[in-house]
């Protein structure tokens, strides 16, 4: 996912969780050593952490930079390409869509029985996202939610991994669902993904994207100013 880019509104001190143990954005732009010099430090934790750098890896690097093989850090994060939507995909799930869990390509695509594939990926080029194009195409899911049922779905293609910005298409997917299919989609239960009620009340309230991306942005220029102390690579 490269070192650069950082999206997402600032979990909430109050939304901790296994899977969100300490307040950043959801797309936070550290590699794994830098975020636990990160927590050593601003959770206080006081480690005798000691991270091995790597060699020749550069901040606007995606892994495929590194010619490597792709190995799984989760078993429904099977590409590279699936892990760059990731962030913007997978806060939806809680709201009552598949998210390609039990597919060949999950976070690259999405749906639920009740979806018009069709309409919600014509809607969606109709935003012009930078970097995203997107098709329709329904699945079959053989595990996770609505398994052995046909889902009418859209497919994500992504164009230029640079300009995509995953958080941006996941509150676009939200602002258009909640609108095509208001009693289907659950827009309240976004915030358990999400982790952030303020965004969740501005999707239900039918601020549009881009408003609440720019009321992310004082929380995300302060991180990245944390953030920065911890930079092991350039």
């Amino acid at each position: 996912m490269g070192g650069e880019i950082i999206e997402g509104p600032m979990l909430d001190p109050d939304k901790t969780s296994f899977v969100a143990y300490f307040p950043l954005p959801v797309r936070y732009g550290l590699t794994i050593g830098e975020l636990a010099q990160f927590f050593n430090a601003e959770d206080h934790i006081g480690a005798d952490l000691h991270v091995i750098t790597m060699k020749n890896w550069h901040r606007n690097y995606f892994f495929e930079s590194t010619g490597l093989k792709w190995i799984p850090p989760s078993p429904a994060l099977r590409t590279a390409k699936g892990s760059v939507l990731y962030p913007g995909i997978e806060i939806l799930q809680n709201s009552g869509v598949s998210v390609g869990r039990g597919t060949q390509a999950p976070f690259e695509q999405f749906g639920a029985p009740w979806m018009n594939g069709d309409d919600v990926a014509a809607a969606l080029n109709e935003r012009h996202l930078p970097g995203m194009r997107f098709v329709a195409q329904s699945f079959i899911p053989v595990g996770g939610p609505y398994s052995g049922q046909r889902c009418g779905g859209v497919g994500i293609r992504v164009t230029d991994r640079f300009a995509a910005r995953s958080m941006r298409l996941g509150l676009e997917i939200a602002e258009i669902l909640q609108r095509l299919y208001p009693k289907e989609f659950d827009t309240a239960k976004l915030v358990g993904l999400v982790g952030n009620a303020d965004t969740v009340q501005q999707i239900l309230a039918g601020v549009a994207p881009e408003k609440i991306i720019a009321s992310w942005s004082d929380a995300l220029s302060a991180f990245d100013q944390v953030r920065r102390k911890y930079f092991l690579y350039k």
